[in-house]
């Protein structure tokens, strides 16, 4: 891919800011818009003594002038964990709809590509297993979940009505679950959650009795696939997942024994409308960009312990550097 100037919504964020780094990296300009309500500035601070990287904060659900061309507008902004639904309600179904319409009336206006960053949760809690672009899901739209299952659905028919009317060449992936560093620890997702709490030798919360299933895929394999598609002239939802399943008992105890951790498993009741099994169907990713995760469960989680235990450390020493005063130590 040629130099190009790529202006990314929610650049700040998990998925987002690791995006950036790959866009950078390959010598394009990133313009990061964020308003940091779920992402970071330690997410991106790395790059900020970089020429040809721009943050601006700003809430994309209003209106944004960019004073630049732009070649690119990818769409990435949106709080996207559970307990993100109850606490950000309005703000997700604002970043899917309004928010969505400001970034590609700004493709428009730019002559620019779009890239939406849709979501597995357009399935909802599936009928067909596993999902292929082709289903059209099963989504509770009243539901606590169905703020950010709707959202993504309106995002997407907003996105394919602009390339019917407008002509704006467009891209939609639909991402499975992600892990990796930069995760809010609060994050409210199962790894983060599990790492957490085996590290602080609390005890797992697993929802029901474990036995829903969930699929996981490292981010740089997804940063992967995004990149690949950027490179294809295709309008339709693309699957980016890992299609290796298993249930989510069987990850809190293969937490447990990375992190040598002395937690137990405890158990709470079913959320409401939590999907019972989520696989992808990535068959179209392997026909269309010769693409398939790569980095393996193990080695996945290993540097995501990593990181959450070096960051917990961090903490706590600052935490103590704080204290020390207080109680009268040098």
């Amino acid at each position: 891919m040629s130099s190009k100037t790529i202006l990314i919504t929610g650049g700040a964020g998990f998925i987002g800011s690791h995006l950036a780094d790959t866009l950078i990296s390959q010598g394009n300009r990133v313009i990061v818009v964020d308003n940091l309500v779920t992402g970071s500035l330690k997410n991106i601070e790395h790059l900020f003594d970089k020429p040809d990287f721009k943050f601006i904060e700003h809430n994309i659900s209003e209106k944004i002038k960019i004073d630049e061309d732009l070649d690119w507008v990818m769409h990435f902004a949106s709080p996207a964990s559970p307990i993100d639904f109850q606490k950000l309600a309005i703000p997700i179904l604002k970043v899917g709809s309004l928010g969505t319409h400001n970034a590609l009336g700004l493709a428009k206006e730019k002559q620019a590509k779009f890239f939406l960053a849709s979501t597995s949760e357009v399935y909802g809690d599936p009928l067909v297993h596993p999902q292929p672009e082709t289903y059209w899901g099963n989504v509770n739209p009243i539901g606590p979940r169905g703020v950010y299952d709707e959202s993504k659905r309106f995002a997407e028919s907003i996105t394919m009505a602009y390339h019917r009317e407008h002509g704006i060449d467009v891209r939609i992936i639909r991402i499975f679950n992600t892990y990796g560093p930069r995760m809010r620890a609060d994050d409210g997702r199962v790894v983060c959650n599990f790492i957490n709490q085996a590290l602080q030798s609390e005890a797992l919360t697993v929802y029901g009795e474990g036995k829903q299933s969930r699929s996981f895929q490292y981010v740089t394999d997804l940063v992967a696939g995004i990149v690949k598609l950027m490179d294809v002239k295709y309008h339709l939802p693309v699957n980016l997942g890992n299609p290796y399943e298993f249930t989510v008992h069987e990850l809190a105890e293969k937490v447990i024994e990375m992190t040598d951790s002395k937690s137990e498993i405890s158990y709470e009741p079913l959320p409401q409308d939590d999907p019972q099994r989520r696989r992808p169907d990535i068959s179209k990713a392997k026909e269309l960009l010769d693409w398939e995760p790569e980095i393996l469960l193990e080695d996945g989680l290993t540097k995501t312990i990593n990181y959450f235990a070096e960051k917990l450390a961090s903490e706590l020493s600052s935490l103590e550097a704080k204290l020390r005063p207080e109680i009268g130590i040098k």
